[in-house]
């Protein structure tokens, strides 16, 4: 699954990889940046940040609460 940031410039592709079933960290974060160099946010145009399973849930749950907050609801 990816989501396009800033203009469509910064793609996050989020995915479990099989290739890494062996390792406890196989939830990669993939982030690629397609602009200027001048305008980017990392050194590479590729970064791959891999999760254990807790703490990609820990993520999805703090983005979770973050939205809602955004969005007025008060069952944080």
């Amino acid at each position: 699954m990816a989501i396009y940031l800033l203009d469509n410039t910064l793609k996050v592709e989020i995915c479990y990889d099989e290739s890494d079933r062996g390792y406890s960290d196989n939830i990669c974060v993939q982030i690629i940046e397609e602009c200027p160099e001048d305008e980017k946010i990392f050194r590479a145009d590729e970064t791959n940040i891999y999760l254990t399973p807790e703490q990609a849930l820990q993520l999805a749950d703090t983005l979770r609460k973050a939205a809602r907050a955004s969005l007025g609801y008060n069952d944080l």
